[in-house]
This record gives structure tokens, sequence and C-alpha cells, in this order.
């Protein structure tokens, strides 16, 4: 189950022997399942006209299958391809930029040496001034150890440096917040722990990002113990907090509440923990954890710590069985795991007015089409499908707030403030099926995110 999308887009120069050329190729991408987005004339070459075609594919497999589509139309060849996303990425998608100029000796005297020696001899007096005297106050460090990134699992710190550097594009773009990737060559938690301990005095905030469960749970909260800065996993807790108020949301249209819902989670890793635990705090009925044995079962000795406190504190009437048998009268699916898991004789056994959040990505736990024919309100990870859960919603907002606030921690009362100010961004009057959370490039969503956040940090909450 695979769309066309602009991960997979691509610019092909084709040379055509004339313009009656242009429609036939056009027709030979989309024939093909591509979707053509672009076509540009540009200037001739060797008498022959010449287009760039752009398109989006499913896959490189896909991509590859569009040249040929369009290499066979007679009077057309494809003079060159270009991937458009690697493009984008050449040379890092992130930089340094200065603040201050360095115009004149006056300048480079106050922001260098000497002037800066009298700034770095107020911090020696006073440690706090580095909030207000240097990047700190505005600088969050994105770590991983690159143990799970996205769906490509344990690819290593390298391969996450891209990764990591789009999150801190989203720092910057959403938020104007300077982030930056670190990347550890270690997956040892106590290096980690270590590692991020020693480096800290320079941010005001640490975002943990793609490091596997469980080690992400010790990770986390030990550096919650030792640092004076929040610490916020977001794999974990931004993902609950948009999966909390899209939830808001969506029980608000079919009209039942939280108290009353029975929630079924397939899959248990960091994500799927920290909306279990989040929902229990606000009060959800019931939840029944899935993992790949099953429903959670306490007594399970191949559960760690968080599993098992997980299973002793969900599924209240102790059920045992397999995922089919939890779904049976759920009102809400909540898919952290893989694709193409539930099937229609899932759907179609859950409770009237059901409510399908299928988060994987890049292609969802079930097919959207296929839900909503069983499901109210179906929501996915995706940019084309309408309801995207999507973190962006979350971690700008929140941290804004945390630096703002000058906050030592983060706290659950924090995440509920941010998800409650997420879901209220969507209007009584907007409210609909296909619109429970607002899109990422809605301009309230970061400051009500923030002003919320501020006033639970301040609160001292």
């Amino acid at each position: 189950m695979s769309f066309p999308s602009a991960s997979y887009s691509v610019t092909m120069r084709v040379l055509l022997e004339s313009a009656a050329e242009i429609a036939k190729i056009s027709s030979a991408v989309s024939d093909a399942g591509g979707l053509v987005t672009a076509l540009d004339v540009v200037e001739p070459i060797d008498g022959r006209m010449v287009v760039d075609l752009t398109c989006n594919a499913s896959d490189e497999e896909h991509a590859e299958k569009l040249r040929a589509s369009v290499e066979s139309v007679d009077g057309a060849r494809v003079h060159a391809v270009s991937d458009r996303t690697f493009l984008l990425h050449l040379g890092g998608t992130i930089a340094i930029q200065p603040k201050v100029a360095l115009k004149t000796r006056d300048d480079l005297s106050m922001a260098y040496t000497p002037g800066v020696a009298r700034i770095s001899s107020a911090i020696a007096n006073d440690k706090s001034l580095a909030r207000k005297l240097t990047i700190k106050r505005n600088t969050v460090a994105v770590v991983t150890d690159g143990s799970a990134v996205l769906g490509l699992g344990n690819i290593g710190p390298e391969a996450a440096l891209p990764v990591m550097e789009g999150k801190a594009l989203l720092f910057k773009r959403f938020a104007d917040i300077d982030a930056w990737p670190v990347c550890l060559d270690t997956q040892d938690v106590d290096e980690i722990v270590r590692i991020v301990q020693c480096i800290a005095p320079v941010y005001g905030g640490i975002n943990l990002e793609d490091i596997a469960a469980p080690r992400c749970f010790e990770i986390e909260a030990r550096l919650r113990e030792l640092l004076d800065i929040p610490v916020f996993h977001d794999d974990q807790h931004g993902t609950a907090t948009v999966v909390y108020a899209a939830l808001l949301n969506a029980l608000r249209v079919v009209g039942k509440q939280m108290k009353d819902i029975k929630v079924v989670i397939l899959g248990v890793g960091a994500a799927g923990v920290a909306i279990a635990k989040l929902l229990l705090a606000e009060g959800v009925g019931d939840i029944i954890g899935i993992n790949r044995h099953g429903i959670l079962n306490s007594d399970d000795d191949r559960l760690d710590a968080d599993r098992k406190w997980l299973a002793a504190n969900t599924n209240k009437g102790r059920m045992t069985g397999s995922f089919a048998d939890a779904m049976v009268g759920a009102d809400v699916f909540i898919g952290v795991s893989g694709s193409n898991l539930v099937g229609e004789e899932h759907l179609k056994v859950m409770a009237k007015d059901s409510i399908v959040f299928a988060l994987a990505n890049p292609d969802p736990e079930v097919d959207p089409q296929l839900a909503r024919r069983y499901a109210a309100i179906v929501a996915t990870g995706r940019s084309d499908e309408p309801n995207q859960i999507n973190n962006v919603l979350a971690f700008p907002g929140i941290f804004r707030g945390l630096l703002d606030a000058g906050a030592s921690h983060i706290s659950e009362a924090i995440e509920i403030a941010a998800g409650r100010a997420i879901a209220d961004i969507v209007k009584p009057t907007e409210l609909s099926a296909e619109y429970i959370v607002p899109t990422v490039f809605n301009p309230n969503v970061v400051k009500a995110v923030a002003a919320a956040v501020e006033q639970v940090a301040r609160a001292g909450a």
C-alpha cells in the first residue's frame, strides 16, 4: 500500500521532437501510476524542444518505471533525471548564521576578545547568566544513537544525521529555536547519559530522538534526574501529546467520553507506552496493549519493567488472547507498530462510531480507505490524508514554552496542557470527522502550545 509522494519526487529533462509529445509524456506518467506536479519548458538543446517534467513516485523502483514510461513515447528522450529529495539535502539542510555584525574593530572587540572576557567573568560568578548572555536560552540538542530511526531501524549515527538535521530545521521553522544534531557513536546507556550530561551546559533543553526502547526509557529518566534543563523524548511524549489532542476532538465528534471508552494500542514501544500513560492520567476507561505475542500480560517474563507496568495498570478485565480478541467492542484503535497489520475482520467488530488512528509511516497499519468503511473517524501520520497526527504539532511549541519560561523540567501536566491547546485550535464550527487536528502550518499552533506550556511551567507544575 504505497502512494505517490514528494519524498520520491524526480525531475526528468526530456527532449521532444515537437510540442505534440508534451501531452503524451504526461499521460505516460499518469498511466504508470505517477503524479505529474510540474512541467516547464526550458531552452532548446540541439534544436529539440526541452521540458522539465516533475512527478511523484511511490518508491525508487516506481520512479525508474516512470522514466521508462516516458522513454517509451515516440519522439521523446529522457536526457537526465534528478532526485529532488537528494538535491534538497546536498550539503545538509541547516547552517549557523551570526546574529551580530562584524564590520569594525569595535565590533570584533565586543563580540570576541577582549570584551567577551567580561561576559565569561560574569557567568563564572553567576552561572544562571548563561541563559541570558549566551545561546543557551534558545538552543536545543537533538540527541540520537541511531538505533530506531524512522521506520529504518538501527542504522547508526551517520545515517541518522539527515533526520536530526530535519528535526533541527523544524525547530527553527516553526518555533525559531536554534537546534543542533548530536548523533552519538555509542548505544551504551551509561555513555549516552554521561555524554549528554557533559554537553548540557550549552543547551536550554534536550530532545531525545530515535532511540530504541527500552533503552530510551532509562536514558530519559536518568537525564531528567541529572540535569537542570528539560529532557524530552519526542518519540514518546511528542507522539502521545498529539494523539491525546486528536483523541479529545475525535471524541467530541462522536459524542463519547474519555472515561467510557476502550482503547486498543497495537505496538508498545516508546510511543505506545507514552500514549497509554498519558491517556491513563486523563482517566481513559480501559486500555488493551498489544505486542507481537498478543494482549500484554504482566506475568510474561519477556516483558521489561515499563511493559510490565503497562500490563499491570491496564486491561481491567484481565483479558487474554490475540489482537483480534482485543478489538471486539473497542471504541478506539491506536496503531504505532507497522504497516498492513489490521484487516477488515478487525475493524468490523469494533464498537459503533469507532475511531482509528493508524500511525505507522510511511504505510499505516490499515488502508485508510478501508478503515473509513467501518470507522467514524480515521487518522494517519501521512500528509496526504485527512487528520495527520504529526509530532510537529507538539514539540516546537512545547520547547518554545519551556525555553521562554526558563524551565528546568517537563511534566505530564505540561504535556496535557499542550495537547489541550492543540485540540482547541480547531474551533467547534470547524470540527468534523475529517478535521480533528490543525495542520502543521497553522500559525496559531506554536503560539497556543507555547503559551499553555509556559503558563504551566511557570506555575511549577
